[in-house]
């Protein structure tokens, strides 16, 4: 099962979408636990709820790219892949607690037909590396990603094109300039 999946070569690394670039990958020790809340039951592909709490946990690779953060799992796991574009992460939060390793958790805003429900959270471990880098360039990736969405429906817009306005009977024209002045107030 994938959620909110993603195309995977042979070797188990995702396909580039269209003009998307790698930032950073981490290749081993990565931890991922989901919790779906009110998740279809298992085996169905209804979208409506009444199977309860769904937690999955795997062990895999990770990659982040300009246009998403994507996850493959080492086979044999609950899930194979999770791939979400960074404008449907919803909040972050790095966690250092006290006595433990750093975290991150996100949650997301599921893709339609994607196996994730509202509310769903992502927690990022790390076995072998530390966090802090990682979590610095997903958050500028993000916000990147974010005002490049914001910015398309306006390039896509554009102005509306203006025309001349009709010629009106009282006012004489000559070459495009009114010959008469506006009326003058008293």
């Amino acid at each position: 099962m994938a959620l909110n999946w993603a195309m995977l070569s042979k070797d188990r690394s995702p396909i580039p979408l269209p003009h998307e670039t790698t930032i950073t990958t981490v290749d081993s020790g990565v931890e991922v636990f989901l919790t779906i809340p009110d998740a279809p039951p298992v085996g169905s592909s209804s979208a409506g709820g009444s199977g309860g709490v769904q937690k999955m946990k795997a062990t895999g690779r990770l990659w982040l790219t300009d246009q998403r953060f994507l996850f493959a799992t080492n086979i044999g796991s609950s899930f194979e892949s999770l791939s979400v574009p960074l404008h449907s992460i919803l909040t972050t939060k790095f966690v250092q607690p006290t006595f433990g390793a750093n975290y991150l958790t996100f949650e997301v805003k599921p893709s339609p037909e994607g196996g994730l429900t509202d509310g769903t959270t992502v927690e990022v471990r790390f076995k072998d590396r530390a966090m802090f880098e990682f979590v610095s360039l997903l958050e500028k990736s993000r916000e990147r990603a974010i005002y490049m969405k914001r910015q398309a429906p306006e390039e896509e817009e554009g102005l509306p094109t203006y025309t001349a306005p009709a010629e009106s009977s009282t006012v004489s024209m000559i070459g495009g300039v009114p010959v008469e002045n506006p009326p003058s107030y008293d």
